[in-house]
């Protein structure tokens, strides 16, 4: 890189599931807002992404892997090998891998510089929470990447620490950009957004709701929810449905707390929300649930945030770090806790409005430019 050559940036997209999470928003948002700032970018991309990232850095500008490296093992041996050559090719000025993995062979004398993002560490933390073969995968990789890549992003001070605990990593290598938040869509909804959403998950009319948003796995604490909400509401007049949105996972604890949900209370399951109408079912809610175990970071909570909704969170790991004093918090993940916080949340319309107040306040200062200007700052020390 010279001071009249834009710094030449190639992103790793092709770890990204077709339906977005946290981790799909975190890079589909980098490779947004990256080249406004100066670089010049080009993304590695699965076929179906490839119409996505052109319109943020041009046609061609995409190197799109092969059909058969679409699923997570084919593309791990696609990354070693196809993505290696493509670098090798290319030329950039720096990589950036943004899932943990990084091809072993961009490393080493004549390589481009490697920065690799490790979204959380608690796979070393709570391996009990993720499945035995993701928490070996993501562990191994984590210790890989610490030691071979010139620097690591991550999105928390709590990760950083987890990463540092449980790895040898330089910390001179570690640095911690937060995620932002999109606020033309994460924004307090209009009634219309509010009523789709309610209409798609199936809230009856005039009925209140609590919102749960995520992937319904260990980690999310979800059967302590349904536990809690059973605690807190059975005995209400005027009790809310909870309604659990996102994938399915693989937590098998969530049909045993269900089946002991009495019948005059309500727990919906509507599956993976749309993308245009999660704004309306944040911002609708009574109050968003999220009691977590373990965040990396708690991308849902700060989505909630911006959309005005008041939330229940718990303390662990990263999630004080966005939620700061804009959130209320259980004094533990144990049912009984999340239920007490709950409980007081339902009778008390002014914290409530409280909360959303100060949400909205707080959300402000999360924003997808400042966590580009932050990995920006990154790349170009590592390529200089």
């Amino acid at each position: 890189m010279t001071a009249t050559r834009p710094l030449r940036v190639l992103v790793d997209a092709t770890a990204l599931p077709k339906e977005r999470g946290g981790v799909g928003r975190y890079v589909d948002e980098l490779v947004r807002t990256l080249p406004s700032m100066g670089p010049r970018v080009v993304v590695a991309a699965q076929q179906r992404d490839q119409e996505r990232f052109a319109r943020f850095v041009g046609g061609s500008a995409v190197l799109t892997a092969p059909a058969w490296a679409g699923r997570q093992a084919p593309r791990l041996v696609w990354e070693q090998s196809g993505l290696a050559a493509a670098i090798r090719r290319t030329r950039p000025d720096v990589v950036l891998s943004p899932h943990y993995t990084m091809p072993l062979a961009n490393v080493g004398r004549g390589s481009a510089p490697q920065v690799v993002t490790l979204h959380d560490a608690t796979f070393f933390s709570h391996p009990e929470v993720h499945s035995t073969v993701k928490a070996h995968f993501f562990s191994t990789w984590t210790r890989v990447s610490t030691r071979l890549a010139d620097a690591l992003v991550m999105p928390s001070e709590a990760t950083r620490d987890e990463v540092l605990a449980h790895t040898h990593a330089d910390p001179r290598k570690l640095f911690v950009v937060p995620h932002g938040v999109d606020h033309e869509s994460f924004r307090p909804p209009t009634e219309g957004q509010v009523a789709a959403a309610r209409a798609w998950a199936g809230v009856p009319e005039g009925v209140g709701y609590l919102a749960f948003l995520g992937t319904l796995e260990p980690r999310k604490n979800v059967p302590a929810l349904i536990r809690a909400f059973v605690d807190s509401c059975a005995d209400r007049a005027d009790a809310p449905v909870l309604v659990l949105a996102g994938g399915r996972g693989w937590d098998d604890d969530i049909d045993d707390a269900l089946a002991a949900v009495p019948s005059h209370i309500t727990v919906l399951r509507p599956g993976f929300i749309p993308d245009e109408l999660v704004t309306g079912f944040l911002g609708g809610a009574d109050v968003v649930t999220y009691p977590s175990l373990g965040e990396g970071f708690g991308l849902p909570v700060l989505e909630a945030m911006a959309c005005g909704a008041p939330v229940l969170t718990t303390r662990r790991l990263s999630l004080p770090e966005v939620g700061g004093d804009a959130v209320a918090y259980a004094a533990s993940p144990q049912a009984s806790d999340i239920a007490e916080a709950l409980g007081g949340l339902l009778d008390s319309r002014d914290r409530r409005a409280e909360l959303s107040r100060l949400a909205l306040s707080r959300s402000a200062l999360f924003t997808w430019e400042a966590t580009a200007r932050g990995h920006l700052d990154v790349l170009r020390q590592v390529a200089t």
